[in-house]
């Protein structure tokens, strides 16, 4: 599972051919959860309410950038890296 961006001590990851709804992995410390790109839903997991609060900044200024490497991670391509959140 690739890291595609680190911000914060949050790693960012996506699975290869994943499945649907578009989605990627969050790790922070003991907690691992993964949301949905387009709402930002939290899908499964458990994650503290500050690390929440900057994957959720994190995923709306890299919205775009996000889709793209979720068709390239669904297609068994490498993603790309996206930007950490400053």
């Amino acid at each position: 599972m690739p890291t595609i961006s680190e911000f914060y001590g949050i790693l960012i990851r996506m699975y290869f051919a994943d499945h649907n709804p578009p989605h990627f992995h969050a790790k922070y410390g003991e907690y691992r959860a993964s949301f949905e790109i387009t709402t930002g839903k939290l899908l499964s997991g458990d994650m503290p309410k500050t690390a929440t609060k900057l994957i959720e900044q994190w995923r709306k200024l890299y919205y775009n950038e996000l889709l793209q490497s979720w068709d390239k991670a669904k297609s068994s391509t490498l993603p790309d890296k996206i930007n950490p959140l400053d």
